[in-house]
């Protein structure tokens, strides 16, 4: 099975502020978001295709101008650039994608591997992290419910799937595309095969995600 890595890179990350896509701002290693991003992945993996906006695929190029990249265009929504990416890869036999979130740059080459070790013995594979604080359930704006920690963790990226079997998953959430609501590509796997097993590496807090200004 040959691994290729779907980074994310299509939003405009207007909650981070400095009035730029956040895959464009520079980090403190001198390097962009989205160069740190795919730098990750190069060498640990077959094949790294980027999802773009359109209106930055040329810089985005740019930026990775080092890099042997596949470029797709975005979509308005994630699952929408997540599905761009696996009809722009659907051509390709015997593969396994890694569907990571650009806004993730700090993924470590110890989950990379150890997804891509998983995805030897199961057909979709996720990273989360344990929860550390308590969880409250809302209603009407009041704790409604508290759940046991200890049975819920914190969703990562990259999330992995034998292609074939995210393709049969998107296509049936396509059948009625405006039902779609949720928020990683684990949703839609667990929304419409339900029955499909989805195995857990375990992740790291450095793996955060960059979505406030406080964040970089």
């Amino acid at each position: 099975m040959h691994n290729i890595a779907v980074i994310l890179a299509a939003g405009i990350g207007s909650r981070a502020g400095k009035g730029e896509p956040k895959q464009f701002r520079i980090l403190q290693n001198g390097k962009t978001v989205l160069e740190t991003c795919v730098n990750a992945f190069s060498g640990l993996v077959d094949g790294i295709c980027v999802v773009t906006h359109r209106d930055y695929a040329e810089r985005t190029k740019n930026v990775l101008k080092n890099y042997d990249i596949i470029l797709v265009n975005g979509g308005k929504e994630r699952w929408e650039s997540s599905w761009n990416a696996i009809q722009a890869l659907s051509s390709k036999e015997n593969v396994n994608i890694l569907i990571h979130d650009c806004a993730r740059p700090f993924v470590s080459e110890r989950i990379i591997r150890d997804v891509c070790k998983m995805l030897e013995h199961y057909e979709a594979v996720t990273v989360a992290v344990p929860s550390t604080d308590t969880l409250y359930h809302i209603k009407d704006d009041c704790v409604a419910e508290i759940p046991q920690r200890k049975e819920y963790m914190r969703a990562q990226t990259p999330q992995a799937f034998r292609l074939p079997l995210i393709r049969k998953a998107y296509e049936l959430a396509l059948l009625n595309p405006n039902n779609i609501s949720v928020t990683d590509d684990c949703g839609i796997m667990k929304q419409y095969l339900p029955e499909q097993k989805i195995y857990v590496v375990t992740g790291e807090e450095a793996n955060k995600k960059l979505t406030f200004p406080e964040d970089f």
